[in-house]
């Protein structure tokens, strides 16, 4: 199968480690498939090793936290609240310093639950903005990944 360049999908990619520390030259999509794998594993120390320190993080409902140790405790909480809570990515474009991702969250809390869209904006190895995204056609249409499958 063909991917335009600066497109990954899921079928392509290997697993990707979790853990501390900065990798250099590390490309976006991996930078970012790191994030998620932090995510996931419900990594605190690894997250964190991999956000800026003016990390910003805004949530889908319009939740704002700025900084890293505020993020870091936003994320802290999260993983008490949602133990079960992870994110599979679909499809990830790059452009400019930009990662937009689609995919889906899996979540014994429905409202958690199902399609959604990130963006991670990256400066070398650090994520320096992470946003979470209802996955509606408008949203895709504004963020530019493909539309989702029927």
């Amino acid at each position: 199968m063909a991917v335009p360049p600066g497109r990954a999908t899921a079928r392509e990619r290997p697993p990707v480690p979790v853990g501390g520390g900065k990798v250099r030259g590390m490309d976006p999509v991996e930078l970012v498939e790191r994030f998620n794998a932090a995510i996931n594993g419900r990594d605190l120390v690894g997250l964190c090793s991999l956000m800026s320190e003016n990390h910003t993080f805004l949530d889908i409902e319009g939740g704002t936290a700025r900084g890293k140790p505020a993020c870091a405790e936003a994320w802290r909480g999260f993983f008490l609240a949602f133990a079960d809570y992870r994110n599979v990515f679909s499809d990830l474009t790059v452009r400019g310093d930009v990662v937009t991702v689609s995919g889906y969250s899996v979540c014994s809390q429905p409202e958690l639950a199902g399609p959604a869209l990130w963006t991670a904006r990256v400066t070398g190895t650090l994520v320096t903005e992470w946003r979470v995204y209802t996955d509606t056609p408008r949203t895709r249409h504004t963020l530019g990944p493909p539309p989702r499958a029927p």
